[in-house]
This record gives C-alpha cells, sequence and structure tokens, in this order.
C-alpha cells in the first residue's frame, strides 16, 4: 500500500501531543497545593502563536482560574515550578507520554514505525514586577528572563524537568527589587517545530512576593508577547532531522537569564 504523497514527503508527522502544566510551587518553606498562587487551566494545551497576549500568561483554548492567593519568596533562594499532565497527575506524569510519532525511512519511503518521544525543547523562567500580582494580566512590557536551560550534552531543558519528576528549578535573583512578581514558567515543545507556528509553548503564571532582594540591578526588560519571534532559530528548527550539535548549537529563544550562572536546574 503507497502512503499519501504528504506523509511520504515528510521524515516526521506527529500523531499525538505532549501536554503539560506549571501547576504548584515549592519553596525553601513548603510546598503549596496544586493551583495554590497559580492561573492553573483545566485544559493542558499549548499556545502557538507568538503574537498573542496569551503568550504571557497562557489563555484561551485554555482559559485560566485567577487566584487570589500570593506566595512569599525570599531572594536568592531557590524555586520550584511543577509541572504535570494533568492538575490530577503525580510525579510519574509530567506529560503526556502518549506522544508519538511517525518515523519515515528516507531510503524506503514505504517503510515506517512508529516510536514514542516524550518532548523535546528548552525550559524557560521569566519574572515581572507588578504592583498587585492578583490583577496584573501579564501582558505588556516588564518581563526579564532569570532561567532557561536549551541542549547540553545531548539533553533538553524538559529532560531535565522530566528527570527532576517535574520540577523546574528557578534561583531568584539576590540583586533585584522587593515587591510583587508575576513568575512565568515555560516549556517549550520542538516535535513539531519543522513549520512555522509548529512549536507548542506551554506557560503558567504563579504570584508571588519577593523579599530580601538588594535591589541593585535594573533588569532590561521586554515585552510579552515580544520576546519571541516565529522565525526565530529556536522556535523554528526540524530536531529530527537537524538536531543540533557542536557545530550547530541550539538557540535558546529570548534574551539571555539575568544570572548566567544560573541557567541550568542541575
Amino acid at each position: 500500500m503507497r502512503l499519501p504523497t504528504i506523509l511520504r514527503a515528510s521524515t516526521l508527522v506527529p500523531l499525538a501531543l505532549g501536554h503539560t502544566i506549571f501547576c504548584q510551587l515549592k519553596t525553601d518553606a513548603r510546598t503549596y497545593d496544586v493551583s495554590y498562587a497559580i492561573r492553573t487551566p483545566s485544559y493542558d494545551g499549548p499556545q502557538t502563536d507568538v503574537k498573542s497576549n496569551n503568550l504571557a500568561c497562557n489563555g484561551p483554548p485554555n482559559p485560566t482560574t485567577p487566584s487570589s492567593k500570593i506566595v512569599d519568596v525570599q531572594a536568592g533562594s531557590e524555586l520550584t515550578a511543577i509541572w504535570r499532565h494533568t492538575l490530577q497527575s503525580g510525579s510519574n506524569d509530567v506529560m503526556d507520554s502518549g506522544h508519538k510519532v511517525l518515523l519515515h525511512l528516507a531510503s524506503r519511503p514505504t517503510s515506517r514505525k512508529a516510536s514514542t518521544h516524550l518532548v523535546k525543547g528548552p525550559v524557560m523562567a521569566y519574572l515581572k514586577k507588578v504592583s498587585d500580582a492578583t490583577k496584573d494580566n501579564g501582558v505588556g512590557s516588564g518581563w526579564f528572563k532569570i532561567q532557561h536551560e536549551g541542549f547540553n550534552n545531548g539533553k533538553w531543558g524538559t529532560d531535565s524537568v522530566i528527570n527532576l519528576g517535574g520540577n523546574q528549578k528557578i534561583h531568584i535573583p539576590e540583586c533585584i527589587e522587593d515587591g510583587q512578581y508575576l513568575l512565568r514558567a515555560e516549556m517549550i515543545a520542538l516535535h513539531g517545530a519543522r513549520s512555522t507556528n509548529g512549536a507548542q509553548l506551554y506557560m503558567e503564571c504563579a504570584q508571588i512576593n519577593i523579599t530580601g532582594g538588594s535591589g541593585s540591578k535594573k533588569p532590561a526588560t521586554a515585552s510579552i508577547p515580544g520576546i519571541y519571534k516565529s522565525n526565530d532559530p529556536g522556535l523554528l528548527i526540524d530536531i529530527y532531522n537537524k538536531p543540533p550539535s557542536a557545530t550547530n548549537p541550539y538557540k535558546i529563544p529570548g534574551e539571555n537569564p539575568l544570572n548566567l550562572s544560573y541557567q541550568k536546574m542541575d
């Protein structure tokens, strides 16, 4: 049986999607309940339009629920963003494990085999200083990156999160001002990123109050939407046929973090 032309021309065709939600916070003091101080959605789908206002803190088709809570965080401490496939999932279900791709062998276009892959891509964290974290919708200027991990030694940032049981470890800079912030944790899935708007972006915003900061640095800020372009090399990439390497390094979308020494989670 001959495969349809569109399939024969493709090397990878996604059969199912890997979905995830940043749904829980852990500080040095405690682990908070699911959705505490986080605007979590009931649906675990991605955003794909980098020009959309929903890129800030998620939104339709994943409508989020407001939270009246704020978590106190000490500057210089480590905060953990906990990711789960659904709001009811445990640490063994970080992302949709049903994500599969169909592999077509270049030398035998009619041959095919299915294999299961967890979502691959970078992981980031951003902060935005706000006057009221429970009311600011996150859209617009004021965002700065504090952590990211792309592709290092054959491992993606998403691999680090999965290996840590869904925990994204984020260092809160000592040098920033005290006050209320939105914390935007993000993972990007690149299995469909061969085409424009094929990258899947997952993000939620937590509401935190930072104390003990020195205020010695005024970070340069950017707008969301506006931090990414659809043709950024870190968002428009074929990770299967042209994977990152020493001679072809992966470029993480967005600017460098405020504290470069705290890029990685491990």
